[in-house]
């Protein structure tokens, strides 16, 4: 008994590369999840949870590439209210003087 907790103990974690998780998740999509982690050697669910994790990742990057063009729409907006503003004041400005 203490031996088997011993080797589960000692028992190392094999750390794949991206390369390879992409390769697996394409080779699970073409041949199904059960398939693919049996030709590759691996548990079904290491390989679910690498296609968990790519989708969480694609769309926390989809999510930032909205916030960039969010951001940029606004900095254009910003700067176009800006160059208003002055316009506005420039224009006060002669007004004014004109008054006096």
């Amino acid at each position: 008994m203490a031996t088997a907790a011993n080797n589960m103990s000692k028992r190392r974690k094999t750390h794949y590369s991206a390369e390879y998780r992409a390769e697996a998740l394409v080779l699970a999509e073409r041949i199904g999840v059960a398939a693919a982690a049996s030709e590759l050697g691996l548990h079904a669910t290491q390989i679910y949870q690498w296609r968990a994790k790519a989708a969480h990742e694609k769309s926390v990057s989809d999510r930032a590439r909205q916030l960039r063009e969010e951001n940029a729409r606004l900095k254009r907006q910003l700067a176009d209210k800006t160059e208003e503003v002055t316009i506005l004041e420039k224009t006060a400005a002669y007004f004014a003087k004109k008054l006096d």
